[in-house]
Parts: structure tokens; sequence; C-alpha cells
């Protein structure tokens, strides 16, 4: 069956990094859209950073210069390298694919940036 699943999460002080992985498993990987998403307490699910299948990236806003999306077809497994974390960083982050049709979710990973 379809698994994401994430791991690279943790404590962090603010300016400091974290690499998230996102394994996936039952679909093939390489035909997907794969995006990172986070969810900071009592806000909204949000779209962090995309990559096509094709290797092509967006960001938000508020983590452009800071983050960067990647991936491995080899290894079916898409990244995200986040650097200068700020405390605002801090959310549950959801690693995603998508295609045409109904799209798929990990369980999420808990980032936290604090003195």
């Amino acid at each position: 069956q379809v698994q994401l699943v994430e791991s690279g999460g943790g404590l962090v002080q603010p300016g400091g990094s974290l690499r998230l992985s996102c394994a996936a498993s039952g679909f093939t990987f390489s035909s997907y859209t794969m995006s990172w998403y986070r969810q900071a307490p009592a806000k909204e699910r949000e779209l962090v950073a995309t990559i096509t299948r094709v290797g092509s990236t967006d960001y938000t806003d508020s983590v452009k210069g800071r983050f960067t999306i990647s991936r491995d077809n080899f290894k079916n497994t898409v990244y995200l390298q986040m650097n200068s974390l700020k405390p605002e960083d801090t959310a549950v982050y959801y690693c995603n694919a998508a295609r045409s049709g109904p799209s798929y979710w990990g369980q999420g990973t808990q980032v936290t940036v604090s003195s």
C-alpha cells in the first residue's frame, strides 16, 4: 500500500538547520509532484515547498532563500533542507504526493525552533 514516512524533525535553536526526509513506497514516485506542508498550532496547513517530477521547485515566500526541496527518484525520497530556522517555522511538517486524482499524505514530523 501507499506509504509516506517523514523523518528528521526535532528541536533546534533559532538559526540552526534540519533536514527532513520523506520515504515513499507503494506508488510510482517519479511520476508524482512532491510537496512539503506544515501546520502550526491553531493555524491552517500551508504549502511550504513543491518539486515537480521534472525537478522544478517553488516555495512559499517566508522560506525562500532558507529552505531547499530536492528529490532522489532512485531512493524514492524527497528532502527538505531547512537553514536559518526561526521560531515561526515551528510546526508539524507533512509530506504530500500528488498527481491527477487523490493525493497521499505522510503522518508528519514535528519541528520545534526554540532557545
